[in-house]
């Protein structure tokens, strides 16, 4: 039935889907063996949190920048060409695998590919989107591809990665580089009128075209505070699961397989967030929506924190789960009824910066929380944190329901 629906958007439309739904089970290979790799070259947390933060760090680097060229740029050709980068990069790192001479560093520096590679590759996505589907279209378009990252990537790939390592390491990440060769050759089948494919140069510079997006975001008092707080909230979640595969086995004491079910609880949760999130929306407000998502916040790193039962990490995994769909679908819905609309892919850069730079610190913290003290500490720092960010954001976030 999803297929007929792709299907009446359109066979560019369809080709795109596809492109998506392959790469993002090949991501979620990757998410899950990822891990489960660096921790069977080493079992230090800090090395272990540092891959995570490896693949996140191109967010704070190049997010803005990202931005702007993707504005600028050919976007299938940008995709098609990146897509192809990382297709290598990984064919790369599953062989050093296969030949047993893979370390921490070349791990580091293919991870560190694959995120300089989302910057660019996920916001032209986005950008493209409009291009192939009609403006009326685009809300069942959205749908589909919420839908199918959250079936590929979470509850196919992530047990599927596990299981992959445990049979062979170098299979799922070999696997991930087919998907993105895969995704590329549809990419490029896409066809696009003549004023589509080539985007006109504007005739700012590249630092006043970023700075015309920070400066409209950071004055308009909601959308900066739903920044922040998404910022914030993401270094306290990076740094309580940047350890997660070693929290998974220490503390709960799972199997490599076991810690790939786990991961599919997120999957379960963000499935059904994506079919309650705008009826939640219209009978509670915007505002209680995202008040609640933050109270949940706070339950969720405590509860991991002082658990050692794996159902009950499960549960709460999949009550996180539905509130970050619920909240990523609310914000970004505020996000595009207010922003104009030749500001929207540099504020949607400066969302990305805040939200996955702010993964990226939140993971290489978590690591030296966890090798300093217990391997629970970064959810109790969290915790603490996203204490604080409710306080402050609360009275705020009444401006989010007009």
């Amino acid at each position: 039935m999803r297929a007929l629906a792709s299907a009446r958007l359109g066979a560019d439309f369809t080709k795109l889907w596809t492109a998506s739904a392959v790469s993002n089970i090949g991501d979620g290979v990757t998410m899950a063996a990822g891990p489960l790799l660096v921790a069977s070259v080493s079992d230090n947390p800090a090395l272990v949190a540092g891959a995570a933060f490896a693949q996140q760090l191109p967010w704070l680097m190049f997010a803005l920048i990202s931005g702007a060229y993707v504005d600028r740029l050919d976007r299938r050709q940008l995709v098609v060409a990146v897509n192809l980068v990382r297709a290598a990069a990984l064919a790369g790192l599953a062989a050093t695998i296969a030949t047993e001479t893979v370390t921490v560093p070349i791990i580091y520096t293919v991870l560190f590919l694959l995120g300089t590679g989302e910057t660019l590759a996920d916001t032209a996505m986005g950008a493209l989107l409009p291009s192939v589907v009609a403006p009326e279209k685009l809300p069942s378009a959205n749908a589909r591809l919420y839908a199918s990252f959250t079936i590929g990537n979470q509850f196919i790939a992530k047990p599927l990665g596990a299981w992959l390592f445990v049979i062979s390491a170098a299979v799922p990440f070999g696997l991930d580089a087919f998907t993105f060769a895969t995704a590329a050759a549809l990419i490029a089948g896409i066809r696009l009128g003549p004023t589509l494919e080539q985007q006109p140069q504007p005739d700012a510079s590249l630092h006043d075209e970023i700075a015309a997006g920070v400066r409209w975001l950071w004055r308009h008092r909601l959308l900066r505070t739903l920044a922040v707080t998404m910022g914030l909230g993401n270094i306290a979640f990076g740094a309580a699961f940047a350890v997660f595969v070693l929290y998974c086995r220490q503390r709960l004491d799972l199997s490599d397989v076991g810690y790939g079910f786990l991961l599919t609880a997120f999957a379960v949760g963000g499935l059904f967030g994506t079919t309650v999130a705008a009826k939640l929306t219209r009978a509670l407000g915007t505002t209680t929506v995202l008040r609640a998502g933050l109270v949940i916040e706070v339950v969720t790193h405590v509860t991991l924190a002082v658990t050692t039962t794996p159902w009950v990490a499960a549960v709460i995994l999949v009550v996180f789960s539905i509130h970050a769909m619920v909240w990523g679908i609310t914000v970004a819905s505020v996000r595009q009824r207010t922003v104009p609309e030749n500001l929207r892919g540099r504020v949607a850069s400066v969302y990305a910066l805040l939200d996955l730079g702010g993964a990226a610190l939140g993971s290489l913290l978590g690591g030296l929380f966890a090798s300093v003290w217990e391997i629970t500490t970064p959810f109790w720092i969290a915790a603490v944190v996203m204490t604080a960010v409710t306080t402050l954001a609360w009275h705020r976030l009444r401006e989010a329901t007009a």
